[in-house]
């Protein structure tokens, strides 16, 4: 199928395009909504300026809409918009999303996908956290850590490369702390900065951290395309 994907920039969003290429189906085009801030309950919000990089590295377009609200029935119209602007401009077939467990994202995408004829693709649904994670590092996926909200999860976390020995740290403290350890309850976000979607990695080049004593964000400020990588 000719696939649109939605498209955060983070771990899950990037890992559904790869499992759907695997499956033969053709990702035409991404999809993004700006949330108006992290109250959104449907979108994923920091950093997501920067998946123009991604999308540039990906060689696939990318449509962007800025919401104004937080309101879900608002932001649902604009998915709506973006679906049907890449029915027109791409033909697609339907929609892949990176959603593991919310029943209520799932819910309200297909719903829009259903009024508009498209099919909804959602290959990391009910994935095993642990075995998701490794599998993750195992495909070459790098991401960082720019959220924590959660328990357990202090600033020494934001911007933190994500490799096996950090997948062995998370595993311990969601077991102590009782998080989920693939973020699916938004314990924490994360920015993919290369896997084998991209041609090029990206180079954060500023940050900002901010940290208030139990929730933090790293803020990319600037990057760029690493072309000598």
């Amino acid at each position: 199928m000719k696939l649109a994907s939605l498209f955060s920039g983070g771990k899950d969003s990037a890992y559904a395009i790869y499992l759907a290429k695997q499956q033969g189906h053709q990702i035409t085009c991404l999809l993004s909504i700006f949330a108006k801030s992290d109250e959104s309950h449907l979108l994923h919000h920091p950093n997501l300026q920067w998946t123009k990089l991604q999308s540039q590295s990906m060689n696939i377009p990318h449509l962007t809409l800025e919401s104004n609200s937080d309101n879900i029935d608002d932001e649902l119209i604009l998915l709506e918009d973006l679906l049907k602007s890449a029915k027109e401009k791409f033909g697609i077939d339907g929609l892949v999303h990176g959603g593991i467990k919310s029943k209520f994202q799932k819910e309200k995408f297909s719903s829009v996908c259903e009024k508009l004829g498209l099919s909804v693709l959602s290959p990391l649904w009910d994935s095993e956290p642990k075995k998701y994670m490794n599998d993750l590092i195992d495909a070459n996926f790098d991401f960082i850590m720019t959220t924590v909200s959660s328990d357990g999860l202090d600033d020494s976390w934001l911007g933190k490369p994500i490799s096996k020995s950090e997948i062995d740290k998370l595993i311990q403290l969601s077991e102590k702390f009782g998080f989920n350890l693939n973020f699916e309850g938004g314990e924490s976000e994360t920015f993919v900065t290369n896997c084998p979607l991209f041609s090029y990695p990206i180079k954060i080049i500023q940050f900002e951290k901010n940290w208030d004593g139990y929730r933090g964000r790293f803020e990319i400020v600037d990057a760029e395309l690493n072309y000598n990588a």
